[in-house]
């Protein structure tokens, strides 16, 4: 790829969410071209190329078969997610994966040493820590809240019919993987790497996938973060930090529409205030920091620290929730 054309990226699979969100984003980019559409079911592929644009293409081996494509973006099902994450690296191409990056951290290890080993750009694609909120939330903790002592967040969705993706086992389900990330990173974003879990309990389904959990997280300096996540519940999207002089709270935190105006909470003194702040579409900034990444894989070392660390806790809260 050169700097002078677009990236030419193909879709692995034509999920719900990569429909509804991503592939807009990528339509509205200036630099990402749809390339390829593959699906197992070519009906499905055809439908999907003719609205967002690209070849439709026969299956996930095919698109890999497709030529002068420079990177491949993998919204399939969490268990699918490491091999084809592995093939399409091992075919050349840079790679943008949903988030879970796997489902396992030696899964994961696996695939950022290939990446590294290919110079290639391996994306794992959290939308919300592209939104400019969250960068603000930072600012404050300083300068508003104090030295920071504890963290909560909480993210949960309402139930799904019984034959969703996210009650299957066999293609990775469950609420951590689904929605307990969100909280984790949230956690890793601003307490930094390095957190340990210090307790987790998870409560299992009919199904035999977890449909809630709690974590509590502790940095070496006592610093603890409390997360809640669930699919069995009310929506909730929201962290709060608290420090030695005041609280910061944000509603909305992870899934906010493209034009929702973010209001920040904080508290200090004994008073409340609102910090506004303007509409930002961190899905669009989401793909840009894609390109940019694919341009500059050298750039790609932070956030694979982050997908190693992220994938350990993960393995973590499964081990101390048995």
């Amino acid at each position: 790829m050169t700097a002078q054309r677009p990236l030419r990226l193909g879709i692995m699979g034509c999920a719900e969410f990569a429909l509804r969100r991503m592939l807009p984003a990528v339509a509205d980019s200036p630099d990402i071209e749809l390339a390829a559409v593959a699906s197992r079911r070519p009906a499905t592929a055809r439908e999907v190329a003719a609205r967002f644009g690209g070849t439709p293409v026969d299956g996930y081996e095919q698109l890999l078969a497709v030529p002068d494509l420079d990177a491949v973006y993998v919204p399939l099902p969490n268990a699918l997610h490491a091999e084809w994450v592995l093939r399409a690296l091992d075919s050349g191409r840079h790679v943008l994966a949903e988030k879970p990056l796997t489902t396992r951290g030696d899964l994961t290890r696996e695939a950022v040493r290939r990446a590294a080993e290919r110079g290639l750009a391996l994306v794992e694609n959290f939308l919300f820590v592209h939104h400019p909120q969250h960068a603000r939330v930072r600012a404050l903790i300083g300068d508003e809240i104090g030295e920071l002592r504890q963290m909560s967040a909480a993210f949960a969705i309402p139930p799904r019919p019984a034959g969703d993706i996210r009650h299957r086992p066999d293609l990775g389900g469950g609420a951590l993987l689904d929605v307990g990330v969100y909280p984790l990173k949230a956690a890793q974003y601003f307490l930094g790497t390095g957190l340990h879990v210090a307790g987790a309990a998870l409560r299992y389904g009919s199904t035999g996938v977890d449909v809630e959990g709690s974590v509590l997280l502790r940095r070496a300096d006592g610093v603890c973060a409390q997360l809640s996540f669930g699919m069995d519940h009310a929506y909730t999207s929201r962290y709060e930090l608290w420090g030695t002089r005041g609280r910061v709270t944000v509603n909305r935190a992870f899934t906010p529409p493209a034009d929702h105006r973010p209001e920040v909470t904080v508290e200090r003194d004994g008073r409340t205030r609102g910090v506004g702040l303007p509409a930002a579409d961190q899905c669009a900034a989401a793909v840009a920091a894609f390109a940019a990444a694919v341009r500059d894989p050298a750039t790609c070392h932070e956030a694979a620290a982050h997908s190693l660390d992220l994938a350990r806790l993960t393995d973590e809260v499964r081990a101390a929730a048995v």
